[in-house]
């Protein structure tokens, strides 16, 4: 009877040493810190990419041959070809922050944004007074369009890996078809992974 009473009092103080074991902790981080955990593509590598980028497109020569006025630009589809998932959506938004915000061209809402805006001025035809109306066919059409794709080669061996992701986009002139800007971007990581766990 003792030895079971003093089995049980020992696995009662195991109880909270062990399920002590398995706690969240979560720290509040600054957007702009780079933490990779994974090594997989990331918000950081999102932002730089679209950065660096979009600055090389609009430092080429394309830009200066439109002429005096400012050309006006959409992004496309951005195809994600990698192994992984990858929120390409979030890229996309990266791409017309950084062209909108250089100030250097015009931007035209995307498909999607497009929809919901004629979508509105259907409302606005049967519910808007006709000095507050806004009229169909009056948007403006872009001059060129940007898209691209993200890819991934990786090399694995013994819980080591190097990937390198590789991002292509070309700005494809819309009355010509002619490709105004081709530009590439690479991040290569190396991820070394313990072999060690409990």
């Amino acid at each position: 009877m003792k030895k079971g009473l003093i089995a049980l009092a020992g696995f009662a103080v195991l109880i909270p040493v062990l399920s002590g074991c398995g706690g969240t902790e979560v720290k509040r981080m600054d957007a702009t810190d780079v933490k990779d955990i994974s090594g997989h593509w990331n918000d950081t590598d999102s932002r730089l990419v679209a950065e660096e980028m979009i600055h090389d497109c609009l430092s080429r020569p394309w830009l200066s041959n439109f002429g005096s006025k400012q050309p006006t630009v959409i992004v496309g589809t951005v195809r994600n070809k990698s192994n992984e998932h990858i929120a390409t959506d979030t890229f996309v938004e990266d791409l017309q922050r950084e062209l909108i915000n250089s100030g250097k061209v015009q931007f035209v809402a995307s498909k999607g944004e497009r929809g919901d805006v004629r979508d509105e001025r259907l409302d606005q035809d049967t519910n808007a007074s006709d000095e507050t109306r806004k009229a169909n066919g009056q948007e403006s059409g872009a001059d060129f369009v940007l898209s691209g794709t993200i890819s991934e080669i990786q090399d694995s061996e013994g819980g080591k890996t190097v990937v390198l992701y590789q991002t292509n986009l070309k700005l494809l002139n819309m009355t010509t078809n002619q490709i105004a800007w081709n530009g590439e971007k690479k991040i290569k990581k190396f991820v070394q992974r313990s072999k060690a766990g409990w």
